[in-house]
């Protein structure tokens, strides 16, 4: 079967990956009610109690809203580097002392033959982190809630066949929305989240011929909309000489309020 993932859900109201292969399935991040994950897994044939563990990116309650009801309902070990479990710890509840794991920033561990990575990201959370997935050749990556692409979120992320990347607003609609200045200067800053043309920006510097298909995320419902942030990646990567047909490469869309169909990683 090889790698195969949904995403759950994307945006400010509640984030929440599957990714799964042969022998493991994985939630990452449970930032919706447990009832909500369990409604939107069903939407996808799955079930809670089909799951192995829950990767945690960071502490914000869009990341983390159902993840103690979640990992209790099912008795699931949660996975978190020891910055965000001392941020998250009140938030999510009582949790088994043995479903308590540690996976720091950087490390690699392996659930039977699915091996995860996790690298750090920028984004005003305790130790926020993206998760790369491997199994055999295959390579998918999330990172999604970073300020700016780094080099260390570049290299972990390239090669990967597939990515969930952040979107997440219109420079122009964010400007020109009802936030605060002080809000909008934090999500614009390198601690807050991508942009649509920063987003195309880095992709212009990861494309290699590998990566086949890109899932637009953390879409602003506010400022941004995906038919423009499909439009502004693509322009800002043809701007960089960065040019593909459809038939290479995809821009993918991520919704808030229902699952992406189940991607087989290695499909062409």
């Amino acid at each position: 079967m090889g790698i195969r993932f949904t995403v759950l859900s994307s945006g400010s109201t509640g984030n929440a990956t599957v990714v799964r292969n042969d022998d493991t399935a994985l939630l990452i991040d449970a930032g919706l009610s447990a009832k909500r994950i369990d409604e939107l897994m069903l939407e996808r044939d799955m079930l809670g109690s089909q799951l192995d563990g829950i990767l945690v990116t960071h502490e914000h309650s869009d990341h983390i809203r159902g993840l103690g009801a979640v990992a209790r309902k099912y008795n699931l070990p949660i996975y978190a580097n020891t910055n965000t479990w001392k941020a998250m710890q009140k938030s999510i509840g009582k949790i088994a002392e043995e479903n308590i794991r540690f996976l720091e920033s950087g490390e690699v561990t392996e659930f039977k033959s699915l091996r995860v990575e996790s690298f750090g990201i920028s984004h005003d959370a305790a130790e926020p982190v993206g998760y790369s997935f491997y199994d055999g050749k295959e390579k998918l990556s999330v990172a999604t809630d970073l300020g700016y692409m780094s080099d260390k979120v570049r290299d972990a992320i390239s090669d990967a066949d597939v990515m969930v990347l952040e979107a997440n607003h219109d420079i122009d609609m964010l400007r020109m929305g009802r936030y605060p200045w002080n809000t909008k200067r934090r999500i614009m800053g390198d601690l807050g989240h991508l942009s649509n043309e920063a987003a195309g920006a880095a992709l212009s510097e990861l494309m290699n011929g590998i990566t086949k298909r890109v899932y637009l995320a953390h879409l602003s419902r506010d400022h941004n909309m995906m038919e423009l942030a499909k439009l502004t990646v693509r322009n800002a990567m043809e701007e960089r000489g960065c040019f593909y047909k459809d038939s290479e490469f995809q821009l993918c869309e991520t919704y808030y309020d229902r699952p992406t169909p189940w991607d087989k990683v290695s499909s062409p």
